[in-house]
């Protein structure tokens, strides 16, 4: 392949959210310019910055510029042939991304094809990649993203309110309901739970300080998901812990039911036929506190999807940002295209 040929097919994945911004390039065909055909990754621990208009472009611009010119001159190239940002909160606050990045990343990457996807999108890409089924990504909130490929059916979205209309199930609402319990017990009220009491005041020092130390904070969802790790540490001698995360799990797969693809019904004069199995991953960091959740949520699961199938996620959302540009690049972009949750601009 020709130094020009190798370049436009090269393929940079942007993931955006709260906790920074990490840009990746590889090879469309999977050969990757690294070795062993490892995508090269840059990260900036700072988040684009969001103010009244949305997320700013140019902040996000700031962190993925440097990143991807390093990552090109690594490469020995000095342009790419597409590009996919995901960015969490871009089918709500993308307005200025929209506007300013298409021709931004075409004058400073010389890319030919580009996608803007929300980052439940590139959630969903990088775990099941382009197969129908639904994907629960849970950290510090939650949403619950669900296709069967078709144009017709497009995308089934769930939650993903924020943690004052929702987000059930995920870190911030484990978390809060921890903290919650904690004060009961601290009060003396129904409900209480001294063991979350315990490891309130071990995190957090007194009690009574707690909304102090929170209600001002910008990143109270942050740090009400940080409480979650600790209700799980608690569940398994702590009866109103392991409740919190029952009632968890049932969210979690409630979402996931709301989401999955829906098998069409069939006359009864048509010959049996076998049930369509519905996929379903999970990912993001929530469920890195390991069996206290999972093994409610697969419990859940069992009982409001009986005829899912839950399946390891594959990557996460760096790596469906790569699968979506090389889908692109190649003409062989199976998710559903709308214009807000991915969005091919060219």
């Amino acid at each position: 392949m020709s130094s020009s040929a190798a370049q436009q097919n090269l393929v940079l994945g942007v993931d955006s959210g709260g906790s920074g911004v990490r840009v990746a390039l590889a090879s469309a065909d999977g050969g990757g310019p690294a070795p062993a055909g490892a995508p090269w990754i840059r990260a900036s621990p700072e988040p684009a910055v969001t103010g009244a208009r949305g997320i700013d472009a140019r902040s996000l611009l700031d962190r993925v510029l440097p990143a991807a010119r390093e990552l090109l001159r690594a490469a020995e190239a000095e342009r790419c042939g597409a590009v996919c940002v995901g960015a969490s909160g871009m089918s709500t606050l993308g307005d200025d991304l929209r506007a300013v990045l298409p021709g931004a990343l075409r004058e400073a990457l010389g890319m030919r094809r580009l996608a803007l996807a929300s980052d439940a999108v590139t959630a969903y890409a990088g775990a099941l990649g382009q197969r129908p089924g639904a994907v629960v990504a849970a950290g510090t909130g939650i949403v619950a993203l669900g296709t069967d490929l078709s144009p017709e059916g497009g995308w089934r979205r769930a939650d993903g309110w924020g943690h004052l209309l929702g987000d059930c199930g995920s870190g911030a609402w484990i978390g809060r309901a921890g903290l919650e319990a904690a004060l009961r017990a601290h009060d003396g009220r129904a409900g209480g739970s001294a063991a979350l009491l315990e490891r309130l005041e071990a995190v957090f020092g007194p009690a009574a300080g707690l909304p102090g130390k929170l209600y001002p904070r910008a990143d109270r969802p942050a740090v009400l998901a940080s409480f979650a790790p600790e209700v799980a540490r608690c569940a398994a001698a702590d009866e109103v812990s392991a409740g919190i995360l029952r009632s968890a799990a049932r969210h979690i797969a409630e979402a996931a039911a709301a989401v999955c693809p829906r098998v069409p019904e069939h006359p009864a004069t048509e010959p049996a036929v076998e049930p369509a199995v519905c996929e379903v991953a999970l990912t993001g960091g929530l469920f890195g506190i390991g069996e206290p959740l999972l093994a409610p949520v697969r419990r859940e699961l069992h009982e409001q999807l009986p005829g899912a199938r839950l399946t390891t996620a594959a990557g996460g959302p760096l790596d469906g940002a790569l699968c979506v540009a090389a889908a692109l690049l190649t003409d062989t972009l199976l998710l559903p295209a709308d214009g807000s949750l991915l969005h091919v601009v060219c």
